[in-house]
């Protein structure tokens, strides 16, 4: 299966896309587009997988995804309400010249940096949450004028960190990689073996294990270990569902591997993670 290409409706007096998307609109396969893609979490938490990149989302988060990064984000329950705001726009909405003026310098390096998948951290989230939240109501010129001052922020104050270190294919298509995110996004929580891995790649487990790592930069088991944990993480924040129960609900058979596992991706303890998320999300900002 490869990514799902995806194209959202332009309005008639629009040149880009600034909508919010809600349950059940909001779920979307791994997929990518030609478009970048700014996105602000109003509601729900849960995984985020772009590129080689697994992690958490949770409301008020941000991301700047560039062009034609394949992506998903997962809600941690299926019955869990999520929404976002998604601001999808080309290289060249603003003309095609507009990157290559001298004053654009910052937003077109931004942009570039921005195939790898940006996080916006710190003080930058609490500027830009407004701004994104207009972008949908906005009209006119306005539209530009907010979009462009939301790509100058974060190009001027650069707290954001890049997700991904995989490299980008500009002309998607079915890859043996696409099959195998696919089948471990929507497994991870049952056994998988690296034979199913392999058998879902048509490859032998040598030539699967050497082909995911190049194009990956880690292993397969690597990759599952971050799937199963940072579920596990949004577990240990938003319930208060028991560490062995989470266990065994992220796809792991014993505490012992699960320990040493979240250990490993996370260097603290479940109950120490627990302890610190859990109650930096309560304190008021």
């Amino acid at each position: 299966m490869k990514p799902l290409t995806q194209k959202l409706p332009l309005n008639e007096d629009g040149s880009f896309v600034a909508r919010t998307y809600r349950t059940p609109h909001f779920e979307v396969g791994w997929h990518q587009h030609t478009e970048h893609e700014l996105i602000l979490f109003t509601e729900g938490a849960g995984l985020s997988f772009v590129g080689n990149h697994v992690g958490e989302f949770e409301t008020g988060d941000v991301y700047l995804l560039g062009s034609n990064l394949p992506h998903t984000f997962q809600k941690r329950d299926p019955d869990l309400v999520t929404s976002a705001v998604v601001v999808q726009f080309l290289d060249d909405f603003w003309g095609g010249e507009f990157l290559r003026i001298p004053e654009s310098r910052s937003i077109r390096l931004l942009l570039d940096e921005a195939r790898h998948g940006l996080k916006i951290c710190g003080s930058l989230l609490r500027q830009l949450a407004p701004r994104i939240n207009q972008l949908e109501h906005a009209k006119g010129f306005t539209r530009i004028l907010l979009l462009g001052e939301c790509l100058h922020l974060i190009a001027e104050e650069r707290t954001f960190e890049a997700v991904s270190t995989q490299d980008i294919r500009p002309n998607p298509g079915t890859t043996a990689i696409d099959r195998v995110f696919q089948y471990t996004i929507q497994s991870f929580r049952e056994p998988i073996t690296l034979r199913q891995a392999a058998d879902i790649a048509c490859m032998s487990v040598p030539a699967f294990c050497n082909y995911f790592k190049k194009c990956t930069k880690k292993t397969y088991i690597d990759f599952l270990n971050e799937v199963r944990i940072g579920f596990a993480c949004s577990l240990l924040v938003d319930t208060q569902a028991s560490v062995s129960d989470i266990c065994y609900e992220s796809g792991y058979n014993t505490m012992a591997n699960f320990h040493k596992q979240f250990l490993k991706v996370k260097r603290m303890t479940p109950l120490q993670y627990r302890k610190a998320f859990a109650g930096a999300k309560a304190s008021p900002m």
